[in-house]
């Protein structure tokens, strides 16, 4: 039996990746992104470029403190100045001052960068090359060159840029990085390239792809195929432009495609997800649904023929089983659902054998869509849906009415006001809450009203309010959908309100979320619950 082949996957979202629109990581953010990866088991994580700003020059000081197993932190730079000797370039030193085990060099490849950028004869840039690959190498252990812009300049000048390898192979490279600046490559040319490379360069290959064609996953695939043995890229493809190649995908594809391969460490692939949507939130960025892998809708199913074919054999239309990735499978439900989406959804209740009640719920949903409601990301609101449908529901309060008034003067800041009217058993409450906006001053009357009857609700608190016009051309008579996210200490649930009035479509996802969350206690308190919900959703009778 041959052994595997190991590919060094080398993270550099905390560098390439805060590069990308909108991203920005505090030192601490960096610190504990580290940890992550090391848990991941990535093999290099390159922090930063220390010359750069004083928050890398501090996480170079401060990552030595940490207690990583497995990463190797890596400091980025650039090859030394034009006419400017090695050991006297600042950037040089300060990238062996660094400390870390390893340090990347990047230097020009494509001739029209070396003259027309850098503007230097292509000798000197063969000996700023030459230089600082030397210099690095008699200082650090591991030493990494990143060929910027090989692609291109292997297409219109292979003879030359293959020089700038040799320099960098002939001066103590460890790994030979071909790197796909501009993203706009092809997987069969860079196969050709990194194919022909192979074959003349001794120095182990590594690739670096960016997304701009969006191939860079594909294109570093291709790469390893043809010898690479390096991957580098970014979790979530986070980058400059259209980002990098997404080790999400590239860990995923090498670890489960390819036999020959092996990646990461035994067991450590579960954590692929939650290292995604770690950075996700660090970067304060939403998630992307459907990014592969790790997505939340990687392994949703939502039409009918789908969800009848996975409850038999979920192989039939998932490509991998979705807990080795640690995520999770998600079935949904719409107004395209069949049966066997309901049945699912209510094996959960132990009321998958009901077919009167299947259908009443599937009728139930295809009206409630049509009128603008969405269950894809309400699961709640179908939780409480089937609860009322069965009759399980157990009314805990009645609501007599409500008003929202809003007072203020041009250029200040308005008050708002609610009351509200609700019944709880034979006690009537008549409460009054000023808030910031209706949301919040309706959220105070209700709590006012319903905490000295339950408790728990002093446990859930809201975190997401989202508004989206569904029938734009009735101008502001427009239909609209609130989603309001709540949360408590053990779960995260969506609430969904459909009005023409938004202050109502917002009254009624609130209120949802209230009795979801006293329906959740009830469940937790005498049986065990369903399945957490991804999100959840509005009151729907």
């Amino acid at each position: 039996m041959n052994p595997m082949t190991r590919i060094a996957i080398y993270d550099t979202t905390l560098r390439d990746g805060s590069q990308g629109e909108g991203v920005n990581f505090s030192l601490q953010d960096k610190l504990l992104i580290t940890s992550r990866l090391d848990e991941l088991g990535v093999d290099y994580v390159e922090g930063g470029y220390p010359l750069s700003n004083p928050k890398d020059a501090a996480y170079f000081q401060a990552v030595r403190d940490l207690p990583l197993g497995h990463t190797k932190v890596v400091a980025f730079g650039m090859t030394r100045r034009r006419d400017i000797a090695a050991e006297d370039d600042t950037g040089m030193k300060a990238l062996v001052a660094a400390g870390t085990p390893a340090v990347t060099v990047v230097g020009k490849t494509w001739d029209l960068h070396v003259r027309e950028v850098l503007g230097v004869s292509l000798e000197e840039n063969l000996r700023m090359i030459g230089d600082s690959l030397a210099f690095c190498a008699s200082r650090v252990s591991e030493v990494i060159y990143d060929a910027e812009h090989f692609f291109d300049g292997f297409r219109r000048n292979p003879d030359y840029s293959l020089q700038t390898l040799r320099q960098a192979a002939e001066a103590g490279a460890s790994w030979i990085i071909l790197c796909d600046t501009n993203g706009g490559s092809l997987p069969e040319e860079v196969a050709e390239a990194v194919s022909q490379v192979a074959r003349e360069i001794r120095v182990p290959l590594g690739i670096h792809t960016h997304n701009d064609g969006e191939l860079a996953v594909a294109n570093a695939l291709a790469a390893v195929r043809q010898g690479a043995r390096q991957v580098q890229g970014t979790i979530n493809g986070l980058g400059e432009r259209c980002g990098n190649a997404d080790l999400c995908s590239v860990i995923g594809n090498l670890s489960l495609k390819y036999p020959d391969f092996e990646v990461l460490a035994p067991g450590k692939l579960v954590r692929l997800t939650e290292v995604s949507r770690y950075v996700y939130e660090t970067a304060n960025m939403n998630f992307r649904p459907g990014q592969a892998f790790v997505g939340a809708s990687a392994f949703a199913h939502k039409g009918g023929m789908h969800v009848h074919g996975v409850r038999k054999i979920a192989s039939s239309y998932e490509h991998i089983e979705p807990s080795t990735v640690g995520n999770e499978r998600r079935i949904l439900v719409s107004e395209l659902s069949g049966k066997s989406n309901i049945a699912e959804k209510l094996t959960e209740f132990g009321l998958d054998q009901d077919q009167d009640l299947l259908s009443r719920v599937l009728d139930r949903v295809q009206e409630l869509e049509n009128e603008g409601y969405q269950f894809e990301a309400a699961e709640a609101s179908f939780v409480l849906l089937v609860e009322r449908l069965a009759g399980r529901h157990d009314k805990r309060f009645d609501l007599r009415g409500f008003h929202v008034g809003v007072a203020g003067q041009y250029g200040r800041a308005s008050m708002t006001e609610a009351t509200i009217k609700l019944q709880v058993g034979d006690v009537f409450e008549h409460t009054v809450s000023e808030g910031d906006g209706p949301v919040n001053a309706l959220d105070g009357a209700l709590r006012k009203a319903l905490e000295h009857h339950y408790p728990g609700l002093r446990d859930m608190h809201l975190v997401d309010y989202k508004v989206r016009v569904i029938n734009a051309r009735a101008g502001t008579a427009a239909r609209v959908r609130v989603v309001i996210e709540s949360t408590d200490q053990d779960a995260v649930w969506g609430t969904i309100g459909v009005s023409e009035n938004v202050i109502e479509a917002s009254w009624l996802a609130l209120v949802d979320s209230f009795e979801y969350k006293l329906s959740k206690d009830a469940r937790g308190r005498t049986a065990a619950a369903p399945k957490s919900p991804a999100l959840a959703a509005e009151s729907l009778s």
